[in-house]
């Protein structure tokens, strides 16, 4: 019985943390319809800083927080004021969303930039040695988190019911247009909640970072958990927010504690799923509904710019005899990096006509390049399978996996399609570590050999350019022309208007299911490719990162032009390798062009070059 009451007690300690994180998220959405996903960037940036201020300049504990959270406090209102807040008038949700996972990989970079990749741990606040109240043991750090959130909690709610400020906040995430009317200034009301909100990841990240190894991308790791949890609980609601943080902290230990700490991530994001699927709002609905008509439509969708095909097929000629003689041009480093850079390619074209003409936000793709990528491996390597045989089967299993995915999740919009796909990527993550046997585990699959494609070996790099050169050219020019199609123009109607497309016969359903489906083939086989062209696969290199990579290279290139995408993984692949002593900055550059483009340039470096050119545009 011991046993159970401590699992308990460690879950109960593990939702604390949840519910600090998903606090923040809350506040957020809330008051400006958005998620913000930076706000595990904050949680690490503030941890960080006190161990900065305990070991360099033996600051005591308190006064170390006290100026942690203050510098985290104006770190968020700087960000919130150049780039979140704007964006709010400027950009949709969608746009929105990628915009914060920019900051995210910004906070992410700077962290890397100032403290390194190397783990750092801060010592408990009250000792290492626990309580032992009846036989239960009781880690001290744990009593400072759980109090700590309950203060939290119990403030936030003081402040949101009983204070002036709390009113018009609660004016502005219930009506914005009326707020304003009665003379809320909203913007700077917007601009404080957010800064609150990385104030509150600061609190959370340092009473945490006892418990917890803080890298630089730990902050990613606590956002998708603070995520989760708002999402179990209701993003609009606090109680929702703070029952689902505990609720995920339970089902994760029970999952370690009975099932195992390799299946217990898989525990907590099937129920998610569940969840989405079931009641999308969470278990804990809010009783603040915002109208629509006053925050969606509102937001503005930039136009995008896309080349004539007289212009497409000059330019896509002169490309491809360029792209022809590149091997010969470039060492090998740089060839290296140009095939990373075309298969990538492949995965966005497919992710593009997703989410740039249907309007369907994907943060999972790279889960698709892992099924893709680890079946064929499996095959090849395990059961001697061919090539061609065995990129077909993972093809058919990725295939499976998104027509499973889109039928259970197709009634799902916009945030909580993201959410959908995201939970499915984290899935794709723990089974993959989890099923070692098939996988590696985390070590990776090793041994993978050289492609064969029909009894001719791709045995170098040059020849291995030229096959994915034109597995790439030949996935754009179908997609192209299926977006030239009737397809592709009843995909952008379903974006602009799902229900005036179906009242105009469009099959909304069947073209969702569609461009979902395509899109996994087309990752599954770039899945695949990657795989034979490193001779190895493992989580890291497909894992959920590389979604975020990848919806960062879609924006920098320009969503909804197809050909856009390759400037941004040009971008994001071969510059790092031309400038290794710059390589340190690639994750705070990766994030600060997504941000910037995402509100600045919206259409994107192709259709910025378009717009300088308008012969070859329309």
């Amino acid at each position: 019985m011991n046993g159970f009451i401590q699992i308990v007690l460690g879950g109960l300690l593990q939702g604390s943390i949840y519910a600090m994180l998903a606090l923040g998220f809350s506040l957020v959405f809330r008051v400006t319809g958005v998620i913000n996903l930076a706000q595990g960037g904050f949680c690490t940036l503030g941890a960080l800083i006190v161990y900065t201020l305990q070991t360099d300049m033996h600051l005591p504990v308190l006064a170390a927080a006290l100026i942690s959270v203050a510098i985290t406090t104006i770190v968020a209102a700087i960000l919130g004021r150049v780039l979140f807040v704007p964006g709010l008038t400027r950009l949709t949700n969608s746009n929105m969303l990628m915009m914060t996972a920019g900051i995210l990989t910004m906070l992410e970079g700077l962290v890397l930039v100032v403290w390194g990749s190397q783990p750092y741990a801060l010592p408990p606040f009250s000792g290492e040695r626990p309580w032992l109240i009846s036989g239960i043991r009781v880690q001290t750090q744990g009593v400072w988190v759980m109090g700590v959130a309950l203060i939290g909690i119990l403030g936030l709610a003081w402040m949101l019911m009983r204070t002036r400020l709390g009113q018009w906040l609660r004016a502005c995430a219930e009506n914005p247009m009326a707020a304003r009317l009665i003379g809320a200034d909203v913007p700077r009301l917007q601009l404080f909640a957010f800064s609150l909100a990385g104030a509150i990841g600061a609190i959370a990240g340092i009473v945490v970072a006892p418990a917890i190894a803080l890298e630089f991308d730990t902050g990613r790791l606590l956002t998708i958990s603070g995520f989760i949890s708002v999402a179990i609980g209701g993003i609009a609601s606090f109680p929702g927010a703070i029952l689902g943080g505990m609720l995920l902290g339970l089902v994760n230990q029970l999952g370690t504690a009975y099932v195992s700490s390799l299946f217990s991530n898989a525990l907590s994001l099937g129920l998610l799923l569940l969840v989405l699927v079931v009641r999308p709002s969470g278990l804990f609905r809010s009783g603040v509904v915002r109208r629509i008509d006053v925050r969606e439509e509102a937001r503005v969708w930039a136009h995008v710019t896309r080349i004539s095909a007289r212009g497409a097929w000059r330019g896509g000629a002169a490309a491809l005899i360029a792209a022809m003689f590149l091997p010969w041009l470039i060492n090998d480093a740089l060839l290296s990096s140009a095939i990373i850079t075309l298969i990538l390619f492949m995965t966005l074209i497919g992710q593009d006509m997703l989410m740039g003409y249907g309007g369907q936000i994907s943060l999972g793709q790279a889960a698709f390049m892992a099924v893709g990528g680890y079946t064929s491996s499996y095959l090849v390597t395990t059961e001697e399978w061919h090539a061609v045989p065995a990129i077909l089967v993972g093809v058919g299993v990725s295939l499976a996996a998104s027509l499973l995915l889109a039928g259970v999740t197709l009634r799902l919009r916009g945030l909580y399609m993201a959410l959908a796909t995201l939970a499915f990527g984290l899935l794709v993550d723990s089974c993959t570590v989890g099923f070692d046997d098939y996988t590696g585990g985390p070590s990776g699959m090793v041994g993978i050999p050289d492609l064969d494609l029909f009894g001719y070996d791709i045995d170098n790099s040059t020849k291995m350019y030229f096959v994915v050169l034109a597995v790439a050219v030949t996935t754009l020019v179908m997609i192209s022309g299926a977006m030239r199609s009737g397809f592709g123009r009843a995909l952008q109607a379903i974006r602009t208007d799902p229900l005036a497309a179906a009242a105009l016969g469009v099959n909304v359903t069947g073209c969702k299911m569609a461009a979902f489906a395509m899109s996994a083939v087309i990752a599954s086989l770039a899945g695949s490719l990657f795989a034979f062209h490193f001779h190895f696969l493992s989580p890291d290199m497909v894992g959920a990162p590389l979604s975020l990579q990848l919806v960062a290279m879609l924006v920098i290139g320009g969503e909804g032009t197809l050909i856009g995408p390759l400037f941004g993984a040009a971008l994001l692949t071969i510059l790092p390798t031309l400038f290794q002593p710059l390589a340190i900055y690639k994750t705070f550059a990766s994030g600060a062009l997504l941000a910037g483009f995402a509100l600045y340039l919206p259409q994107g470096m192709f259709g910025t070059l378009l717009r300088a050119l308008p012969g070859g545009r329309r």
